[in-house]
């Protein structure tokens, strides 16, 4: 059964597309064919178009000259390189805290969204996974009171959502995520920063070969499609 777009039509379809990016229905490098979505949404072309223009500000969505959009498709070095970049901006803002005489707070939050990734990860639940995940690696940056460094983590985590859920689809049941989110929450509770720091760098640096290796299978996937299908809701 086809979704129906509400009031907030650009809005509404700029979400649900971004999940089929997310979840990997539509893979990396597969284009976005106006035509289709307009039949999946049941609406016109003009939002398809205004969603699509608003998933390119976010960097899932790449509009080519002439060809349209299609999904991102990244290089192995331009992965490395996103990655690596979150690995020092949450290495510093694990520094920055540094400065703050109670952590008690920021303590007690990391520990409910480590919760929360247990509670995913015996379920199953990807996408619960990589919102806690997600949030708790964003706390941090807001416990600082630095705006502009949630601002850009924020936006790198939106960037990399689709390989998070690639690996997280694949290794979720090593539950090597939450080995790291623990011991980030004790390090922080004894205000061991050094620790922390190394813990999410080491994160990185552990995790970013299966990403790789999930990414180039899904990209290949995606080449050998022939005529790409978006599936139905």
């Amino acid at each position: 059964m086809d979704v129906k777009a509400p009031a907030t039509i650009p809005y509404f379809l700029q979400e649900q597309i971004r999940e089929l990016i997310v979840d990997g229905t539509i893979r990396p490098g597969q284009p976005l064919r106006e035509q289709e979505l307009e039949q999946r949404f049941g609406t016109s072309r003009s939002p398809i178009r205004e969603a699509l223009r608003l998933l390119e500000l976010s960097g899932l969505v790449t509009h080519i000259q002439r060809k349209g959009f299609r999904v991102t498709l990244y290089t192995e070095t331009q992965i490395r390189h996103l990655y690596m970049l979150r690995a020092e901006l949450e290495a510093y803002c694990i520094r920055q805290l540094a400065d703050m005489r109670d952590l008690a707070p920021l303590v007690a939050e990391l520990r409910s969204y480590d919760e929360a990734i247990a509670a995913a990860v015996a379920k199953r639940d990807i996408r619960a996974c990589i919102a806690a995940s997600r949030e708790f690696y964003l706390a941090g940056a807001r416990y600082t009171g630095n705006t502009p460094l949630t601002s850009m983590l924020s936006k790198l985590y939106e960037q990399v959502e689709p390989l998070r859920y690639l690996l997280a689809r694949r290794s979720i049941e090593t539950n090597t995520l939450q080995i790291y989110t623990h011991g980030i929450t004790q390090a922080l509770a004894v205000r061991d920063f050094e620790r922390a720091a190394d813990l999410t760098r080491n994160y990185v640096v552990e995790v970013l070969p299966g990403i790789l290796q999930s990414y180039r299978d899904a990209a290949e996937q995606a080449a050998e499609d022939l005529a790409p299908r978006y599936g139905r809701a």
